[in-house]
């Protein structure tokens, strides 16, 4: 049987080199067509933009276009590997983008010799797109890149790997927390790793209700705390006023484990020092900070969460950025707000308590599944996340001011 890595390899090369491709939305059989489209047709839209920028949305494929930009700094766990190495990454962001949520996306990435020359260049095209998702660029850098372009440009910017993967992550856990019997703004909770991810995740669960000071953030040299010398400024964020420095001082009475860090650095044996009823999200992938296996026959009262697809709970960006993306490009919103980000948590939090159609069975390989301890998160082939996720955050972008159009009647439900 062909392994993996040749299917891979097959899946990207055949029929044709690459996943996405670009597709004629308009006739283009006659010279009349063509008048239209190009000379001297193309003239009249031109105008129009010319004199009102916002017409670019009903005369061009702005709104409904998306920008996958890398400069593969950080590409999936692999690392630094540079631009090109990343387009496969980017293609696939695009491939998710048009398949679950309709949205049009180009991948495009930079090469550049500083975080400034990135910057120009994105904030310098952003104007040809809805939107801008950042991918696989590595922290501290992705910070000021995304936090800078949010300022330069007019359409809504978002780095997925901080923010798509908060989102996930918080969905599920406010729903981890409900089972077990757990007040969010009452548990210690305990996060191994310290890059983009794991600081976009603990302050959307503050936004949530979590307590800043109940978080134990751990990088390679431990419990980040305010004694420690040289913090760059988003670790300084999580610096704890404690005595606790290893991971086993930190997991003594925790409630929660959030690992976006590495494999296997959990040792099974720390689980008995956690409280009772305890959530584990070990998101690293491919292999998670703790194999579930290994943690369930230590804890049998623990709610766990992966990255991966072959365990349940798999904590799955794809579950929100297509969706945010729709809602916020379909009230033209200028960002991508904290109150967007909480309504995306709230309605994936939602689904999951929901009846599972048979159709979603039947694509996830499930002959059942319901609310509770092996199913927390919706799965990605749920087709209802389109309309859940999208509607919420597109409300939420018009009653939080940043909706540049009115709610569109697809948004509009019937009370």
């Amino acid at each position: 049987m062909t392994d993996l890595r040749q299917q891979a390899l097959d899946y990207h090369e055949f029929p044709k080199p690459g996943k996405i491709s670009v597709e004629i939305s308009k006739a283009a059989e006659t010279a009349a067509d063509l008048s239209l489209a190009y000379s001297p047709g193309v003239a009249e839209p031109v105008r129009e933009i010319a004199a009102n920028p916002e017409a670019a949305y009903r005369y061009t494929a702005k709104g409904n276009l998306v920008a996958v930009i890398s400069n593969g700094t950080a590409v999936l766990g692999l690392g630094n590997l540079g631009p090109l190495a990343s387009k496969p990454v980017m293609e696939g962001k695009a491939l998710l983008f048009k398949r679950f949520a309709g949205l049009d996306a180009i991948d495009i990435e930079v090469k550049h010799r500083t975080t400034e020359e990135f910057i120009s260049t994105v904030a310098s095209i952003a104007d040809t797109f809805g939107g801008i998702n950042l991918e696989d660029i590595k922290a501290p850098e992705c910070f000021q890149i995304e936090q800078t372009l949010k300022e330069k440009c007019n359409v809504p910017v978002f780095h997925d790997d901080q923010h798509g993967t908060a989102i996930v992550t918080a969905a599920g856990m406010l729903n981890a927390l409900e089972i077990q019997g757990k007040d969010i703004a009452e548990v210690t909770i305990v996060c191994m790793g310290a890059g983009a991810a794991a600081v976009a995740c603990m302050e959307l669960l503050i936004v949530c209700g979590a307590q800043r000071e109940r978080i134990y953030m751990l990088d390679r040299k431990g419990v980040i705390h305010t004694r420690r010398d040289e913090l760059p400024d988003h670790k300084k964020l999580f610096a704890n006023n404690t005595d606790k420095r290893s991971l086993e001082d930190a997991l003594t009475g925790a409630d929660v484990f959030v690992g976006v860090s590495g494999p296997d650095v959990l040792p099974p044996e720390a689980l008995t020092l956690m409280a009772d009823n305890p959530i584990v999200f070990a998101c690293s992938n491919p292999d998670p900070e703790i194999k579930p296996e290994l943690a369930l026959a230590i804890r049998d009262d623990l709610i766990m969460a992966t990255g991966r697809s072959d365990y349940p709970n798999q904590v799955n960006n794809v579950l929100c950025f297509p969706f945010i993306f729709r809602g916020a490009l379909d009230v033209r919103a200028t960002e991508i707000n904290d109150a967007m980000k909480v309504a995306a948590v709230h309605a994936i939090k939602d689904l999951a308590k929901q009846p599972v159609p048979a159709k979603v069975l039947e694509a996830s390989g499930f002959e059942s599944l319901s609310f509770g301890r092996e199913y927390i998160i919706p799965k990605p082939m749920d087709p209802r996340l389109l309309q859940e996720v999208a509607t919420a955050v597109a409300v939420a972008a018009v009653e939080s001011g940043v909706a540049k159009s009115e709610l569109p009647e697809k948004y509009l439900r019937i009370e």
